[in-house]
């Protein structure tokens, strides 16, 4: 017997929707690691402690990355830190012999103990060094703080404080004083010296510099 029912189509598959979150979590993450830097460069100036830089001889132009100071400072230096207690801690042996490398081995991460020394005049006196750590110290005196530093090839040692970059309306000024204040004898010291705020993980952000008694701040 014949009948007349029709049979019921295959459904047509549904289109799947397409998942927004899948775009937006890689959005969000990118967007998170834009602005870490400057997050964390916010947190340290708030919850920093102030400490005083001695400074180096500066290059007050570099013609790759615009008009800047290059900053180095006497704790940039290896034979400065080489004389401090904690610097043997550092240095690590070859294996199989009695020999240590010297230099640091490339990439070496160390903490540098700062202690205050008290100013008597306008111009802040810089902090002087006083010992090296492998690890970060877990509790300082209140004059003394860690700043971190790692070691990489051809004896520099840095603290992510070597460049500043000038604004434009403080150009000329600052680079007049820079050019005047540059050590006319051997030996002498620079009279130039920055203000970095230092926070409790060793990392530290400038603030100011001090152009022998003119400040600049950043």
């Amino acid at each position: 017997m014949e009948t007349n029912e029709t049979l019921p189509l295959p459904a047509e598959p549904k289109e799947q929707p397409i998942v927004i979150w899948r775009f937006i979590v890689p959005l969000l993450i990118q967007t998170a690691f834009i602005l870490a830097v400057p997050a964390q460069s916010v947190y340290t100036v708030i919850t920093g402690k102030t400490a005083i830089l001695q400074t180096q001889p500066v290059d007050p132009y570099d013609l790759l990355r615009g008009y800047s100071v290059t900053l180095n400072y006497e704790i940039s230096r290896v034979d400065n830190l080489a004389k401090l207690p904690g610097w043997t801690d550092l240095v690590k042996q070859y294996p199989g012999t009695d020999k240590k490398y010297q230099p640091l081995a490339s990439g070496t991460s160390f903490y540098v103990i700062l202690e205050e020394e008290k100013s008597s005049g306008k111009v802040p006196q810089a902090w002087k060094p006083v010992r090296l750590s492998e690890e970060l110290p877990t509790s300082l005196p209140a004059n003394q703080i860690a700043l971190q530093g790692r070691y990489s090839s051809y004896n520099s040692i840095s603290y992510g404080l070597e460049t500043y970059y000038i604004p434009e309306d403080q150009r000329n000024d600052i680079n007049q004083d820079i050019s005047a204040a540059r050590p006319t004898q051997p030996g002498q010291r620079q009279p130039i010296v920055v203000e970095v705020k230092v926070n409790a993980q060793g990392k530290a952000v400038l603030i100011s510099m001090w152009v022998r008694d003119r400040k600049y701040q950043f």
